[in-house]
């Protein structure tokens, strides 16, 4: 079977990608090593042509598990990984000084083990840093060979406008799912004026609309177990809808995951979903949707179950919404800081 692909810049991809976050870390125990290398070769065996990790993931982990696990199969695929986001000696940096995104390059780099990386994100704005600052280092990156495209994640029209200012942007990555649509405030538009890609992390809602999450009883160090949305109280009324959601995909022959991709595909041409997963049979689940195209009525009804601002309970918590350049919808909640 053919597999329908879209465009990242110079690249062409499958119109789903692979976001390799979870082979390391966010939610729940990741698999071993040998089972996320698995994995990752099941992906490129299925039709998978888009790989995207960071430094942040696991520590530089994930980087250095798909460098050991596909860079034998390095023509299969596209390589995307990020910057800006870094641990070092272990603790979380938001750097985007262009001293730190050197480093942090150079060593995904070496962790991959490959000398040039595809597609390259600013993981985070950082404030502290003119954007134009920042560009221009991704910039010289280029032009030293090191990376091939530039990219921007959860970032604002105004900053993907100033940015593309400096040279062009080939993707901007944002959470958008029927149940999270900020990008529509103003990002969608931008990219289409620009021609600039909109890659669409957590497209299942973080397993929200995966049939993944019952109650709030994450193992320890799940990303979600902050998150105002997905505990309680808030949970719970999050779910009524998501029960829907679920009733849906059944009556359309579909998985709740399936669904989900299929609406996030069907919103503008320019759209790549990157779903994560840890488990084989989700793969060829995920990718199928690519090839079964919603009705438009059935996208209607989806979009008259989650009008933007559906979801009860803010999307971050106070310190993480303050990494987020992505505009706010009409009236969305905002954690309160901690005291």
């Amino acid at each position: 079977m053919t597999l329908p692909t879209r465009t990242i810049g110079p690249f062409t991809v499958s119109a789903i990608g692979l976001g390799c976050m979870n082979l390391s870390h966010a939610y729940g125990v990741p698999p071993t090593a040998e089972d996320g290398a698995r994995l990752l070769n099941q992906a490129l065996d299925l039709g998978y042509t888009l790989l995207d990790t960071a430094a942040l993931y696991g520590g530089g982990e994930n980087e250095r598990l798909i460098g050991r696990a596909v860079m034998h199969r390095r023509r299969e695929f596209t390589l995307s990984s990020k910057c800006v986001l870094d641990m070092i000696d272990g603790k979380r940096s938001l750097d985007g000084s262009p001293a730190a995104i050197a480093r942090t390059l150079d060593g995904a780099l070496e962790r991959l083990g490959t000398d040039h990386i595809d597609l390259y994100y600013m993981h985070r704005l950082d404030r502290r840093v003119p954007i134009e600052e920042s560009i221009g280092a991704l910039v010289r990156a280029k032009d030293a060979g090191k990376i091939g495209a530039i990219g921007l994640s959860e970032m604002s029209a105004a900053t993907i406008r100033r940015a593309h200012a400096v040279h062009p942007i080939a993707a901007v990555q944002s959470e958008y799912s029927p149940a999270v649509r900020n990008p529509e405030v103003a990002v969608l538009d931008a990219c289409a004026e620009l021609g600039i890609a909109l890659v669409a992390f957590s497209p299942v809602a973080r397993g929200l609309l995966a049939g993944a999450i019952h109650d709030d009883t994450y193992a320890a160090g799940d990303i979600r177990r902050p998150m105002p949305r997905f505990v309680e109280p808030l949970l719970s009324e999050n779910l009524k809808l998501v029960a829907a959601f679920d009733a849906l995909a059944a009556q359309a022959g579909l998985t709740p995951a399936q669904l989900a991709l299929g609406w996030v595909l069907a919103q503008r041409p320019f759209i790549i979903p990157i779903p994560g997963t840890t488990d084989a049979p989700h793969l060829a689940e995920n990718l199928a949707a690519a090839s079964r195209p919603l009705a438009a009525d059935l996208v209607d009804a989806i979009d008259q179950l989650f009008p933007p601002g559906a979801l009860k309970g803010p999307r971050y918590t106070a310190a993480m919404q303050a990494q987020i350049d992505t505009e706010l919808l009409p009236d969305e909640e905002i954690a309160a800081p901690a005291a």
